[in-house]
Order: C-alpha cells, then sequence, then structure tokens
C-alpha cells in the first residue's frame, strides 16, 4: 500500500521535493519573492514573533475546525488561493489541486493566470470553485471573462488589485523565466537537468495541447508563452480604481472579493462599494517589497470594516500553527498558495491532497494543544504578540487579562 504521506511531514518537505524535481527557474518563481525579499522574509518573521498561551485541563475531545463561509460550512477554514503557474510543476496540474481541494471539502480559486480553463476545471474538478481576475486597461476584455465566470458558475469573484505595476522579480531575469519565455543557454541547460519534469509535464503538455498559454484569457490575447504579442496582452492595469469595482458589483451577482488589501480605509472603500470580503494579503511578498505582513495589518483592517465584510488573510502560511494564529486574531479563513503547489510538483494530485492533510492533522493538533475545541472559540485570548525585539507588547497583555475569567466550554459531540 502506498505511503498515504509520501515522505513528506510537513510543507517544508514538500518544498524540498518540489526543489529538486523542478527546473531552478520554474521553482524560484514559485518559491520566491521581489527584489530583496525582505516582505517575503517579514512575512515569515510577523507569524513567528506571534506565542500561543494554551489552556490545560479542558475537553478537547469532541473537537472541529469545520467553518461556515458564505453560509456554506467547511471541515477546514482553509481555502486554496488563485496562483498562475500549476499547469508548469505538473501536467494537468490546475485539475490536480483543484480536485485536492475538492475532495477536502474547501474552496478552490482559479486563476486569470491558470493554464487550464475554467471550463476544464470546472467540468473535470467540481467542488466550490471561485475565480480570480485581473483587470486589463481594456476594462471589456475584463467584463468578458467575468462572464465567462458566471456562466461556468463559480461562487465567488476575487479581483487582485495589488498589481499596478509589474514587480521587480530580478531572479527572473537572471534565470531567464520570464513572460514571453524565451531559450538561452543558462535556462536550456537549467531544463535540461530535469530530464523527468521535462519529459512528465512540458514535453506532455507539447504534445497534448501545444505550447502552454493562458487559457482564461480572451481569445483575441490567449498567446502561448513564447508568443512575443503576450507581455503586451497581460500589463497590469495601472487605471484601476474604486469605480472599477463598484461596476463589477454591478456585473457580478455574487460572492465579491478584493484581493491585496492592506490599509484599513482602502477596506472601508471596497465596503462602501458593496464588496462581501476582503482578503488581507501582500502577494505572498512578490510585488511591493518592504510591505507589510498580512498577519501585522489584520487587526487594523478588522477594526475598520471587519462588521461590513468578511476578512480573510494570506501571505507567509506554512504551519497549522499560522491558521490558528490568524483565526484567533479574528481571519474568518485563511489563503494558502505555494503549499499546494510545491505538493502537486511533487507528487500531482496526491501531493497537492498531502499539502491539504498537513494543514488539516497540524490544525487539529494546535487546536487540541491549545485547550479550543472549535474554531468560533478562538480569539486574542490565546495569542501573546510580541515586537520585532521579541518583548511582550503592552496592549496584548492588557487584552489577556481582560479576557482572564473567560470560560471554556466542552467540545460538543
Amino acid at each position: 500500500m502506498r505511503d498515504k504521506t509520501l515522505g513528506a511531514y510537513n510543507i517544508h518537505d514538500l518544498r524540498e521535493m518540489a526543489r529538486r524535481r523542478l527546473p531552478r527557474g520554474v521553482f524560484e518563481f514559485v518559491d520566491r519573492g521581489t527584489e530583496d525579499e525582505s516582505a517575503l522574509r517579514n512575512n515569515r518573521a510577523a507569524f513567528e514573533r506571534i506565542r500561543l498561551k494554551p489552556r490545560t485541563l479542558v475537553d478537547v475531545s469532541g473537537r472541529s475546525q469545520a467553518i461556515t463561509l458564505f453560509g456554506k460550512k467547511q471541515p477546514m477554514p482553509i481555502v486554496v488561493g488563485p496562483t498562475g503557474t500549476a499547469g508548469l510543476l505538473s501536467y494537468g496540474g490546475e485539475v490536480a489541486v483543484a480536485r485536492a481541494a475538492a475532495a477536502a471539502g474547501i474552496p478552490f480559486t482559479v486563476g486569470t493566470n491558470a493554464m487550464t480553463s475554467m471550463e476544464t476545471i470546472a467540468e473535470q474538478a467540481g467542488g466550490r470553485l471561485w475565480f480570480q481576475l485581473y483587470m486589463w486597461s481594456d476594462r471589456s476584455a475584463s467584463h468578458q471573462i467575468v462572464e465567462r465566470a458566471k456562466g461556468v458558475g463559480f461562487e465567488a469573484l476575487m479581483v487582485t488589485v495589488d498589481g499596478a505595476a509589474p514587480s521587480n522579480r530580478e531572479y527572473n531575469h537572471r534565470n531567464g523565466f520570464e513572460v514571453p519565455i524565451h531559450f538561452n543557454a543558462r535556462n536550456v541547460t537549467d531544463v535540461l537537468s530535469r530530464p523527468r519534469w521535462l519529459v512528465e509535464v512540458f514535453l506532455r503538455q507539447l504534445l497534448a495541447k501545444g505550447m502552454p498559454r493562458f487559457e482564461n484569457y480572451p481569445p483575441e490575447v490567449m498567446d502561448g508563452l513564447m508568443a512575443r504579442t503576450l507581455k503586451k496582452s497581460i500589463l497590469k492595469n495601472d487605471s484601476l480604481n474604486f469605480e472599477d469595482l463598484r461596476v463589477l458589483r454591478k456585473l457580478w451577482p455574487k460572492t465579491l472579493m478584493v484581493k491585496g488589501v492592506l490599509h484599513p480605509q482602502d477596506a472601508a472603500r471596497a465596503a462602501d462599494c458593496g464588496a462581501d470580503a476582503v482578503i488581507v494579503s501582500n502577494h505572498g511578498g512578490r510585488n511591493l517589497d518592504g510591505a507589510p505582513a498580512p498577519i501585522d495589518v489584520l487587526p487594523e483592517i478588522l477594526d475598520a470594516a471587519g462588521k461590513r465584510l468578511t476578512v480573510m488573510v494570506d501571505s507567509g502560511v506554512r504551519r497549522g500553527t499560522d491558521v490558528v494564529k490568524a483565526l484567533a486574531l479574528g481571519a474568518a479563513a485563511v489563503l494558502i498558495g505555494r503549499a499546494p503547489l510545491y505538493g502537486v510538483a511533487a507528487a500531482g494530485e496526491a501531493g497537492a491532497s498531502r499539502a491539504i492533510a498537513i494543514f488539516r492533522e497540524e490544525i487539529d493538533r494546535v487546536m487540541a494543544l491549545l485547550g479550543v475545541c472549535s474554531v468560533a472559540e478562538l480569539d486574542r485570548r490565546y495569542l501573546q504578540m510580541t515586537d520585532a525585539g521579541g518583548g511582550v507588547e503592552a496592549e496584548s497583555t492588557l487584552s489577556d487579562l481582560r479576557h482572564l475569567t473567560g470560560g471554556h466550554d466542552a467540545c460538543s459531540a
């Protein structure tokens, strides 16, 4: 019988498997940040600055990590966020990750830059599907995609707003991993050093479907990754503004989310425009270097707009402890991006499922050791906030004292 763990006992193990299997340029595109990568590092450091304060002698035998998100119950408090590279990590990678999410009962977000069409993913994977939208300067092209997603039956539309200009990922230039892709001695050598990936992913894709391309683009701009016209077609929209959000609200009848919010006033304005949710995110440290860690600004966002819309968070999430910390701070759910990508690169659908299973196991274990029975019980009483120097923040200490007498109910069966 095959070992369901795949020999991976945490997300770092899956990351290492992915690193060994993928060409360097492909792996670093997934794994790294931008410029000096200070935002990337700080995303992890911010989680590590938060300590957990467990309660003991609590009956946690009937604990559950289930939540209700947008009126639907799901068995764990995570969502697979949008990414655009799964199809380069494993053949049919987007479908594989979507199937893993569907099997786990959690939403999967299809990206505009996915290399599998939204229709194919819906047909072959099913489950709870959300769609992530990048807006072009040509609004009509973007609105065409929205109508497509509406026709497919997606539950939610997630518009990403933190990409007004292309990010400066210098390692992509060095690795020759750019859009459009062009071959040179460095990246050809890189690819040839990973013959398994070359045969099982790239050549298989080439023989079955031709050159990989962004299948959710409108037909007039849906070029292959080597097409010279591609760069122009994927330029980010530097004129995007809140009026665009109001228009999307009129076009989209279901749940509307805004991803990439780091300022409380932007969250409040998104609510004014009719958004149902915001995702506090710095794009995984991949866009603006020096941006704050989303987990650090989450409380401010909640204070500003948490009563008016659903607030979720992503960026830097690698452990079940990270998820529990975010939930205790008030997030409704947590989005994961790189973790299932590492998994699918390591072992296809089984690897993506393993990534999700690791989070499930870790969240369950942390809840038990923390002394909580349900996600609803989590709040700042279970956290000790520290500053960058390691000192305990006075506000958190006072908050904990105010809640010191809080009761602990036994878990329901």
